[in-house]
C-alpha cells in the first residue's frame, strides 16, 4: 500500500502540470545541449543524447522528484582536455568511470558534507548561476539586428503577462510556440536552434567505448572522472538544495547521490557525456508547474522526440524565444532580497555571499565559488568561536590556591590563547583549573592543557582539573600525556 501511495505522490499526482512543465524544459535544453556539446568539442549529438539519457534515467532512481538533470556547462568545461588529446571514446570511459565514482559516494554517506555548506555560500550559488545563466544569453544578443531584441521583449512580456489570463498552460511554453509561429510565417531573419549545430535523426544506441582496457588508460581517464564526479555531485547537491527551498519539501540527498552515478554510468553506454543537476531547468520546470518525476520523465522522452522525430521543425525554433525563458530564469533564480540583506545581515555572511558570486563568474567554475565560500565561513566561524572564550582566576584567602575558570571553546584557535592565561611565575602551592563552562575540541586543545598542567609542575606547584564534560573527558583521556610516565621529558622536547 505504502508503495502504490508513493508510486501516485511521485509520478501522478499532477500528471498535467508536470507533463507541460516538461515539454517546456525539452525545448529548453535543446540549444544548451548543443551548446555543451560546441564547448566540448564534440557532435552535438552526444550532448542531447546525454540530456535525454540522464532525465529519464534519474527520473527514476534519482532523491529529488522535479529537479532537471542533463548535460552541463560545468562538466563540458573539464572533458575538453580529454577529448583534445585523447578523442571522444576516452569521454565516454571516463563518463562511465564517474557515474561508479558517484555511487560510491552515496553508498559512503558524502551528502552529510552539504551540512558545512552554509546559507550565504548557498545564496552566492544562485546569484552566481543565475549571473552565469544570463551571461550565457549575450552571445545571441550581440552583432544581431533589431528583430531579435524585439522578439525577446515580446517573449518576455508573454511569459510575465500570459499568467495573468491563465495559468492553465505554462507561459514559457507559450512565448515559444507564439515567436516560432510568426518568425515562421513572417520569414524574419533570426538564428535558430538549427544554427546551433545539426540535430541527430536517429536513436542512441548501446555502445561500449573503444578504448583499450588497461591501466594506462585507468590513469588518463581516473583524474577527469574523479574531478568530473565531484563537480557533479556538488552542483546536483546546492540544486537540490534550492529545489527543496523552492517547493518547501525534502529530498533524499543520498538516494540522488546515487541516482546521479547510475544515471551517467548508463548514460557513458549510449553515447553520451557526463551531466548533473541544473538550476536553470530546474526552476523552469517548478514555475512552470512541474513537481513530480514525470515531470523529468517527460522532459526527457520529449527532448528525444523533438530532435529525432520533429527535428526540421525544432530547428526552426528562434533563439530569441529561447533567449526570452532563460532570461526568465535568471531574474528567477537571483536572490533579490540578498541585496537588500547586505546591510541588515552579519557583514561576515554579506562577504561569503559576495565571495562566492565573485569567484564563480569570475572563474564559470561553481565548484571553485563554493569551496571559496564554505574555506571562508570557516574562517569566520572558527574566528567567532574564538573570541566567546575566557579565562579569569581567583586567589584564595590564604594566598596559596589560585582557581582559574575556564569558559567557552578550546580548539585550534584558542588553545594558545588558553596557555597564556597562566601565571606559571606565580608562587603557589596549588592550582584548581575549573573547566566546568568550557569544552575540548580537538587535540590541540587537549595539548594546550597538558601544556598549562606540566608547566605548573615543574614550579612545585599542584595541579587539579575540575569539571570536565564527558566528551571533554574522553578526548583528555585519550589524547592527553600529562598523566602518562614520562610526560615531563616529552614537555621539554617541545
Amino acid at each position: 500500500m505504502t508503495s502504490i501511495t508513493s508510486i501516485k505522490q511521485d509520478w501522478l499526482s499532477n500528471p498535467k502540470g508536470d507533463a507541460l512543465a516538461g515539454i517546456v524544459v525539452a525545448l529548453a535544453l535543446i540549444p544548451e545541449a548543443i551548446g555543451f556539446s560546441i564547448i566540448a568539442g564534440v557532435d552535438p549529438s552526444v550532448g542531447l543524447f546525454a540530456s535525454f539519457s540522464i532525465a529519464v534515467i534519474i527520473s527514476l532512481v534519482g532523491g529529488r522528484p522535479g529537479m532537471i538533470s542533463a548535460s552541463t556547462a560545468a562538466i563540458a568545461v573539464l572533458v575538453l582536455p580529454l577529448i583534445r588529446d585523447h578523442g571522444v571514446e576516452y569521454l565516454f570511459a571516463a563518463t562511465i568511470l564517474m557515474g561508479i565514482i558517484q555511487a560510491i559516494a552515496g553508498f559512503l554517506k558524502l551528502d552529510l558534507l552539504m551540512q558545512y555548506v552554509s546559507r550565504s555560500v548557498i545564496t552566492g550559488f544562485v546569484n552566481a548561476l543565475a549571473i552565469l545563466i544570463f551571461i550565457a544569453q549575450l552571445p545571441q544578443l550581440t552583432n544581431v539586428g533589431w528583430e531579435t531584441y524585439a522578439m525577446v521583449a515580446v517573449g518576455l512580456a508573454i511569459i510575465y503577462l500570459f499568467p495573468r489570463l491563465t495559468k492553465a498552460v505554462p507561459s514559457p511554453l507559450v512565448a515559444i510556440v507564439i515567436l516560432t509561429a510568426v518568425s515562421i510565417y513572417a520569414g524574419i531573419k533570426v538564428n535558430t536552434v538549427g544554427d546551433m549545430g545539426k540535430l541527430p535523426s536517429s536513436l542512441p544506441s548501446f555502445w561500449i567505448p573503444q578504448v583499450p582496457f588497461t591501466l594506462d588508460t585507468l590513469r588518463i581517464i581516473f583524474p577527469f572522472s574523479l574531478t568530473m564526479a565531484a563537480v557533479g555531485l556538488l552542483e546536483s547537491m546546492m540544486t537540490a538544495q534550492i529545489v527543496d527551498d523552492l517547493t518547501d519539501t525534502p529530498s533524499n540527498k543520498r538516494r540522488e547521490m546515487k541516482g546521479q552515478g547510475i544515471a551517467n554510468f548508463l548514460t557513458g553506454f549510449l553515447g553520451g557525456m557526463g551531466g548533473c543537476a541544473m538550476i536553470g531547468q530546474s526552476v523552469i520546470n517548478i514555475k512552470s508547474g512541474g513537481s513530480t518525476r514525470l515531470s523529468t520523465f517527460v522532459s526527457g522522452v520529449f527532448l528525444l522526440f523533438l530532435i529525432v522525430v520533429l527535428g526540421p521543425l525544432v530547428a526552426r525554433i528562434p533563439m530569441p524565444a529561447l533567449v526570452a525563458v532563460m532570461i526568465m530564469v535568471s531574474i528567477g533564480t537571483f536572490s533579490w532580497g540578498s541585496i537588500k540583506n547586505l546591510r541588515s545581515h552579519p557583514w561576515q555572511s554579506s562577504v561569503v555571499m559576495l565571495v562566492t558570486v565573485l569567484v564563480v563568474v569570475s572563474t564559470h567554475d561553481l565548484a571553485q565559488g563554493v569551496v571559496a565560500g564554505v574555506v571562508l565561513s570557516g574562517l569566520f566561524f572558527a574566528s567567532k568561536v574564538k573570541r566567546l572564550f575566557d579565562v579569569s582566576s581567583e586567589l584564595s584567602g590564604d594566598g596559596k590556591t589560585r582557581t582559574y575558570r575556564v569558559s567557552g571553546q578550546v580548539f585550534f584557535a584558542s588553545s594558545e590563547r588558553f596557555a597564556d592565561a597562566f601565571d606559571f611565575k606565580e608562587v603557589l602551592d596549588s592550582v584548581v583549573i575549573d573547566v566546568s563552562a568550557a569544552h575540548f575540541w580537538d587535540i590541540s586543545a587537549v595539548g594546550s592543557l597538558d601544556k598549562a598542567i606540566l608547566k605548573f609542575r615543574r614550579e612545585g606547584t599542584h595541579v587539579d582539573v575540575l569539571g570536565l564534560n564527558q566528551a571533554s573527558a574522553t578526548m583528555v583521556d585519550r589524547f592527553a600525556i600529562h598523566d602518562k610516565p614520562g610526560a615531563e621529558a616529552a614537555l621539554g622536547a617541545h
